[in-house]
């Protein structure tokens, strides 16, 4: 049975606010209907013909598209390359510096506590490349006689001449000690000291953490 367009469907049509009526194939239109719809200003779009200004529409919606991503990307990066370029971020505030670490204390009697936990460390220069050892220097010499801080060691070993006497306490792993030929252990909890003048090769076959002490206030 074929459909049936009549004056009703195109008013209905007008009333939505659509322009093209679409009619599928073998569909009878009234010629109320088209009267109406040329009056109202309503086109009648045919099967085919309404196929492929579906496919046009698509397509360049898809090309509309493409064009809007591509515009989106290009802005984008050529926006960060100007604010980049032109120091337009100097008035935003800058990320805080990396604290070596936090302490607070009472300056007046000098009192000073740091907490361990937020120490960072820099890498030291054992002279041995591939070495991986840090330290962070806490206490200096600009306020007190002696000098105090954090080594770490990693499965590596270097050797070490102390220019002054120094104390220090595992605090994490197993320390290993060379001297004179003989070769010791410290574990978490020790407690070694070792004298001015002495070449020693410190070893970590996993990882270490010393805290050192050495007195006078420098390091070697």
């Amino acid at each position: 049975m074929k459909k049936l367009i009549c004056a009703d469907d195109v008013k209905s049509a007008a009333e939505k606010g659509q322009k093209e009526f679409c009619v599928a194939g073998g569909t009878i239109v009234t010629p109320s209907a088209r009267d109406l719809a040329k009056e109202l200003g309503v086109e009648f779009v045919f099967a085919a013909a309404a196929a492929q200004n579906q496919e046009c529409k698509f397509s360049d919606l898809q090309q509309t598209g493409k064009r809007e991503a591509e515009f989106d990307r290009d802005m984008i990066y050529q926006t960060i390359k100007m604010v980049l370029t032109n120091h337009l971020l100097t008035g935003v505030a800058a990320p805080a510096a990396k604290l070596p670490f936090i302490t607070e204390g009472e300056p007046q009697s000098g009192l000073k506590i740091v907490h361990g936990r937020t120490v960072n460390y820099e890498d030291l220069d054992t002279g041995k490349p591939g070495t991986r050892a840090a330290y962070r220097e806490v206490i200096g010499k600009d306020e007190s006689q002696m000098s105090a801080g954090f080594l770490t060691i990693e499965k590596s070993s270097f050797d070490r001449t102390l220019s002054c006497e120094e104390i220090g306490i595992v605090l994490e792993g197993c320390l290993g000690l060379t001297i004179n030929g003989e070769t010791f252990e410290a574990c978490q909890g020790d407690v070694l000291h070792v004298p001015k003048g002495a070449q020693v090769t410190w070893r970590a076959s996993g990882y270490a953490k010393i805290f050192s002490i050495t007195c006078p206030a420098n390091r070697a």
